[in-house]
């Protein structure tokens, strides 16, 4: 019995090893495209129609604006001073920095 479980695993493996022939697939390189030479260049489209003016708008509103105001009345004029003693005031001014 050990023979035929022997002989039966061998005949397995070597069954099994003759299935697993590994298909080699030839990918076929991708082609390019080469651009040929330019055609003639073909005729001019007819220009589009011209589009409709909007409308212009409203002005706003400025808002009222108050009354001028009224011009005072003149003070009234002071008295002439009297005539001082013939004395010179000098008036230095303030240092600014």
């Amino acid at each position: 019995m050990n023979h035929t479980l022997l002989i039966s695993a061998l005949l397995a493996t070597l069954s099994l090893a003759a299935c697993d022939n590994p298909t080699v697939v030839n990918v076929p390189a991708t082609p390019v495209a080469v651009p040929g030479p330019a055609g003639p260049q073909g005729e001019t489209g007819s220009q589009g129609a011209t589009g409709y003016q909007g409308d212009t708008g409203s002005q706003g509103d400025t808002g009222s604006r108050g009354a001028t105001g009224y011009q005072g009345n003149e003070g009234v004029q002071g008295e002439t001073g009297e005539t001082g003693e013939k004395t010179t005031v000098i008036v230095v001014p303030a240092e600014t920095n």
